[in-house]
């Protein structure tokens, strides 16, 4: 999730802040999903979701 979230965010020229505010969580929140400190709860996937106007499974989708 950490690396399709970094790509989708940057895709969209958004910096995390941006999300941040979007989705209804910290910056600092999602720098650690970024980092892949943190693991993110199916409710905050939805959040991000959301605010990057995906399907959830966007985010979780091993990319090729």
């Amino acid at each position: 999730m950490a690396t399709n979230l970094r790509r989708m965010r940057h895709d969209r020229e958004m910096t995390q802040e941006e999300l941040a505010d979007r989705a209804g969580l910290s910056a600092r929140y999602i720098g650690a999903i970024e980092r892949a400190d943190v693991s993110a709860s199916v409710t905050v996937l939805g959040q991000i979701a959301e605010a990057l106007s995906v399907e959830p499974a966007k985010l979780v989708t091993r990319s090729r």
